[in-house]
């Protein structure tokens, strides 16, 4: 089968961002016999894909159609919907003119990313597949980017409904992103849940790394871990420094924070815990070291900002901190609370609330045997629901469907 995949932020291991589901998905999918073309930016990828506006490559047998067009999380909403607009329209020449494909997959976010893959699946007649990592506009209008009532809000929302009523399928990342889905009209035999994914053969228990505990003297301290995005949707800035401070209180140096990420908010987290001696942090690495921080943790977080939209988050980090075998403390109120608390793999705290955060640290750092039960339970979580492989095959049998039944 021919697959024509459209993601601005397609990336690999090597990349120091997290995002790479489509780069993993593709490359099972290349290895059992398909072909499989790429139309992304260039903004996370190796430097030679930016020499040009539009360069043509393959890495790891994927096909790669790459649009110049620069992205950061230091971007503010302006120059991040430019960035939105220009790689919609080089992604759609570059999509329009890739050949004859049996289906057309496009991955969110942004939403803008779907015109380019509708517009070429229907100049190929070809079946188009709309996956939503994010409910958009809600949650940039609830993070406060959007007016409700703006014109802007008002044409992503059309261009929202217009792109899931057109889909074969649509692939929704959680069960709250499914209800946002469903809510807006579509056939709930079109709607599949096929959420992020664990990495088993890259995230796994282990032992500390010796080369991290040496450089961040971490030798007899309890590591509390966090790798990913630091933005304001993710509320490190309010939610870390108060618990570094009620920790420090306590009198409990052997608890330190260590925090691998980049973002917006990184400046503001960095000021409020410059006086603590208890958080470290140590700035953005490729996905494939992510790993030596999470084995070295002996707690890790999924953490975001009280904003009721991103309870319907399918993080990626997530699944890193399942198949790394450590207890998680999740903060929010939706599908991966009921994940952890039910299957008794960590402990959850309220959004925002600094002390919850620090008393929940502290229950886990004096009980060692719960750390471990809960850890072997994230491990088993991950490997019985949320394998890679598996839900690479999920993604490849929706696929093969939308293009049956269009041949049928």
């Amino acid at each position: 089968m021919k697959i024509l995949y459209i993601h601005q932020f397609f990336a690999t291991r090597e990349s120091s961002l997290g995002l790479i589901r489509s780069y993993e998905f593709a490359r099972r999918w290349v290895g059992q016999g398909h072909e499989v073309t790429m139309v992304t930016s260039s903004s996370r990828l190796p430097a030679g894909f930016s020499e040009k506006r539009y360069v043509d490559g393959e890495i790891d047998g994927i096909r790669i159609r790459s649009v110049r067009v620069g992205y950061s999380n230091y971007m503010g909403y302006v120059r991040r919907m430019w960035s939105f607009l220009a790689f919609t329209f080089g992604a759609t020449f570059r999509a329009a003119t890739a050949g004859e494909h049996d289906v057309v997959l496009a991955t969110s976010t942004p939403l803008t990313v779907g015109i380019p893959g509708w517009v070429a699946a229907w100049l190929t007649r070809t079946p188009f597949v709309f996956e939503v990592r994010d409910l958009w506009p809600e949650a940039a209008i609830q993070m406060g980017a959007l007016k409700r009532t703006g014109i802007i809000a008002r044409a992503a929302k059309l261009l929202e409904r217009f792109l899931y009523r057109r889909a074969a399928h649509v692939i929704a990342l959680s069960p709250g992103m499914a209800e946002g889905v469903l809510a807006e009209g579509v056939d709930p035999g079109l709607v599949h849940i096929v959420p992020n994914c664990s990495d088993l053969d890259l995230f796994h228990p282990g032992d500390k790394d010796p080369q991290i505990v040496e450089r961040f003297g971490l030798d007899g301290r309890l590591v509390v871990g966090y790798t990913g995005a630091i933005g304001p949707s993710n509320g490190l800035h309010d939610q870390i420094p108060e618990a570094a401070r009620i920790l420090e209180e306590r009198g409990r140096d052997d608890i330190v924070f260590l925090i691998a990420g980049d973002g917006k908010s990184l400046p503001v987290l960095r000021e409020r815990t410059a006086a603590r001696g208890n958080v470290l942090l140590v700035g953005s690495m490729p996905k494939q070291d992510v790993p030596a921080i999470t084995r070295t943790a002996d707690i890790l977080l999924t953490l975001f900002a009280d904003v009721p939209i991103l309870a319907t988050n399918s993080p990626n980090k997530f699944f890193d901190a399942l198949a790394s075998g450590r207890p998680v403390i999740v903060n929010q109120p939706g599908w991966t609370r009921e994940l952890v608390l039910d299957n008794e793999a960590g402990l959850a705290v309220a959004a925002g609330d600094g002390r919850a955060l620090a008393e929940a640290i502290l229950s886990l750092a004096d009980d060692a045997e719960r750390r471990e039960s809960m850890g072997r339970n994230a491990r088993a979580l991950a490997e019985r629901k949320f394998s890679r492989d598996e839900q690479a095959d999920r993604v490849l049998s929706i696929l093969k469907d939308a293009a049956g039944h269009a041949r049928s």
